[in-house]
């Protein structure tokens, strides 16, 4: 199916960002089950799964256009939201290869790259037509860009990106684009290591999810992606939701009220994709979000009473960790409406074709 783009969509100001049927309906829902505790669920990052957002290994959808000039707006505000390590040159360099195959390769209408070879020195043009881009550059040689090849690349592309260096039979985030991000900042953790960068999570640590993690991802092949989703809640669909930024997304959690909560909470789901770089041996990390709203999440109904029953049975600690407490009763009363009691098949489709109607606005 063609994408439709939807350029003029805000994430900020008047926060005019929506889904189409057809994006509902991709979502991917994060809940195979009626309750949630973290768990490492990794799995191939392969194209297959409940959701279409699985077919390529770097999604492009609707809000592409927008994403990425919400991007450029973050970016311009605070240019620290990018950072890269002096020794992860190579890495930036691995990164901008495999996007820009990928995108030329899954979305050859609206992505093209040109190669007289693949090694360091090679002449390469690369056209962009969602953003109105074509660039020729030496591969290998920064200065032939506008901007380091990283920070080039992850320009044009949807989400956040991690590059962490692996040494030490450890991980180090040393290289990151993260502009919308879930409440952690960049600029503090910019070379800390896995365990470091993961400490606040609360419960996982004593269950042992984060050193099984690390072991795992310690053993990624290149050429062997894996996938895993990680969810928060947002308070309008807002991408910059980072430390830096909070009084300007902060005293928003106090706007719900059981009139609009509907509208204005979203799910935000991050697909995080974890992919071994060829040169470098680093690990790329981009973590892809989608934000849909209860009243959109809800015409799905497996989803709705799905969502009703993981809420109500959250630990306390996570209600905490992910900054719901303040807004958890009124949302949990919004959703009570749409769990009728069914059992809901395990697993994370929309088991639907067709959309319950819209709520009127």
């Amino acid at each position: 199916m063609s994408i439709v783009f939807k350029p003029d969509e805000t994430f900020r100001g008047d926060y005019s960002y929506r889904n189409s049927d057809e994006a509902i309906l991709r979502f991917p829902f994060p809940f195979p089950d009626d309750q949630y505790m973290y768990s490492v669920n990794m799995e191939p990052h392969q194209p297959k799964g409940a959701s279409a957002a699985y077919e390529h290994g770097f999604d492009v959808d609707e809000h592409y256009i927008a994403e990425c000039r919400d991007k450029a707006i973050t970016l311009e505000r605070d240019p620290g939201r990018c950072q890269v390590l002096p020794h992860m040159q190579i890495a930036e360099w691995d990164t901008l290869e495999l996007l820009m195959d990928s995108l030329s390769t899954d979305y050859p209408e609206h992505f093209s790259l040109s190669k007289t070879g693949t090694d360091f020195g090679a002449s390469w043009t690369w056209i962009n037509r969602p953003l109105g881009i074509e660039q020729r550059f030496v591969f290998g040689d920064a200065a032939t860009l506008p901007c380091g090849p990283f920070e080039y690349i992850t320009r044009q592309a949807q989400g956040d990106f991690a590059i962490c260096d692996q040494r030490e039979d450890n991980l180090f985030l040393d290289a990151g684009m993260v502009t919308s991000q879930a409440d952690w900042s960049l600029d503090f953790n910019v070379g800390m290591s896995f365990m470091q960068w993961h400490g606040p999570v609360p419960l996982a640590h004593q269950a042992g999810v984060f050193e099984r993690a690390l072991k795992y991802l310690l053993m990624i092949r290149q050429g062997q992606p894996v996938r895993r989703l990680n969810w928060t809640m947002t308070v309008n669909p807002r991408l910059d939701t980072s430390p830096e930024t909070f009084p300007e997304w902060g005293p928003d959690r106090a706007s719900l009220t059981p009139e609009n909560i509907g509208r204005k909470l979203h799910l935000r789901v991050e697909l995080q994709t974890l992919w071994r770089l060829p040169r470098s041996n680093a690990l790329l990390f981009p973590i892809r979000g989608y934000l849909a709203s209860l009243d959109e999440l809800t015409r799905v109904p497996n989803w709705g009473r799905r969502l009703h029953r993981v809420l109500s049975t959250l630990p306390p600690q996570l209600v905490e960790y992910k900054g719901l407490t303040r807004f958890l009763p009124t949302a949990l009363d919004y959703l009570a409406a749409y769990d009728d009691g069914a059992e809901a098949p395990v697993g994370t489709a929309a088991g639907t074709e067709q959309l319950s109607p819209a709520v009127a606005a």
